[in-house]
């Protein structure tokens, strides 16, 4: 769904659009919801830290990602992010997941790999790569180590009362203002697109909407109540769940192999609930 929008308007200012449109949308629901009164404001510098480092670093770099190497492969390096995730609240919290969450968490990953290697038909076009592969790595796994540690880090503010709907409202508003800072910048990289047009405005927005509130939302109250490397794994199953999506996109029915792979991320999914 992003693909084409982000190619079309670059990453900075897609990222750059994504996050004023989705930060004033957060303000206005925390505001008619009330749920200011409960941000534990002492904990601000995570909320620099996961902006500065899980939202504009991530968000350019898997966007860049995502126009060189397309979706498939873009999900594939994000699945390194539940790995990176664990060893870091192993480090930081002394997060230890039991054996029935890990082996959840392990089935999920399995599934999830399955889903993105044979989940679209090849020569999708959604999926064509630009350039060299080893710059589409380097950037699948910084973004998905940035967009881990933003989310780690704001694990201890959530225990300590504030909403996770807050907690994304502000991450979004503080990104949102220093992209627009940063977009005062005189350079070919940040300057707004010419050609911005309703329907491409709306096709970048609801991407965002998707990702940045609603994902982001849910997966912020996952870390509070989870494990955080049993967490990132369950909100990693994207690539399970857009398969229909590129089926209706591309046209082209995914593989026997990446259905097989939906259905074990969901057993996955259903060993760490229900165990």
């Amino acid at each position: 769904m992003a693909t084409g929008p982000a190619r079309r308007l670059g990453a900075f200012e897609f990222a750059r659009v994504q996050l004023i449109a989705c930060a004033a949308l957060m303000a206005l629901l925390c505001s008619l919801l009330g749920l200011w009164a409960g941000v534990t404001w002492s904990y601000w510098p995570h909320f620099v830290a996961s902006v500065v480092i899980g939202i504009i670093p991530a968000n350019l770099a898997m966007v860049a990602c995502l126009r060189r190497g397309g979706p498939r492969r873009t999900e594939l390096l994000l699945t390194a992010k539940p790995v990176i995730v664990a060893a870091m609240a192993f480090i930081w919290l002394g997060e230890v997941p039991t054996g029935t969450d890990l082996l959840g968490a392990l089935i999920v990953m399995a599934g999830i790999i399955l889903a993105i290697l044979y989940g679209s038909a090849e020569g999708a076009e959604s999926d064509r790569m630009d350039g060299p592969l080893w710059p589409v790595i380097g950037l699948g796994l910084l973004a998905a180590s940035a967009i881990g540690f933003g989310f780690l880090v704001m694990k201890p503010a959530m225990l300590a009362g504030t909403d996770p709907l807050a907690v994304t409202a502000i991450r979004l508003m503080l990104a949102a203002f220093v992209m627009s800072v940063i977009g005062l910048w005189p350079s070919p990289v940040t300057r707004p697109a010419p050609d911005m047009t309703p329907a491409l405005l709306g096709r970048t927005i609801l991407p965002g909407v998707i990702g940045y509130i609603l994902s982001s939302s849910l997966l912020l109250y996952a870390f509070a109540v989870l494990d955080a490397g049993v967490a990132s794994a369950l909100g990693s199953l994207s690539p399970v769940l857009i398969l229909p999506i590129l089926w209706w996109v591309d046209g082209k029915r995914p593989r026997l192999m990446g259905w097989i792979g939906a259905l074990l991320a969901v057993l996955g999914t259903g060993v760490i609930v229900a165990l």
